[in-house]
């Protein structure tokens, strides 16, 4: 598997809406151009999870990969994202002083409400063209 080594994969819910707005936003933000994207549902994304030894029972909405130095997922990966991002989105960085444990179920809460609370699409969404480069495929 060739993967970019020089960009931070993110692995999302592709049926989720809230994950696609979450990719949407990060996208938008992403000035440093940092990111690739691929979904969990996808083959690749299966494989990067294999790779990665991640048990896709346990890990269903997000992970963040940096080839050959770490991955993290659940809350650790959103405010890993975050400080990426910097500006405004690097305040969600503060939840760091917080234990890990409380962190991840309120993500965990958050994941296991998002179909309910935000809905989901049939497939993964395709990527525009010009947003074609962002996604792994």
């Amino acid at each position: 598997m060739t993967l970019p080594k020089d960009k931070k994969i993110v692995l999302f819910d592709g049926i989720c809406n809230l994950c696609d707005a979450s990719v949407q936003y990060v996208i938008k933000k992403d000035k440093k151009d940092c990111f690739r994207f691929v979904s969990i549902q996808s083959e690749i994304g299966q494989n990067i999870l294999n790779h990665l030894g991640i048990d896709t029972s346990k890990i269903d909405s997000i992970v963040l990969y940096e080839p050959g130095i770490a991955y993290y997922t659940k809350a650790p990966a959103v405010i890993q994202i975050a400080k990426t991002l910097g500006g405004i989105s690097g305040l969600i960085q503060i939840f760091e002083l917080f234990p890990k444990t409380l962190n991840n179920s309120i993500y965990d809460y958050i994941a296991r409400n998002r179909y309910k609370w935000y809905g989901k699409k049939d497939s993964c969404m395709l990527p525009s063209k010009e947003l074609m480069d962002k996604f792994l495929n």
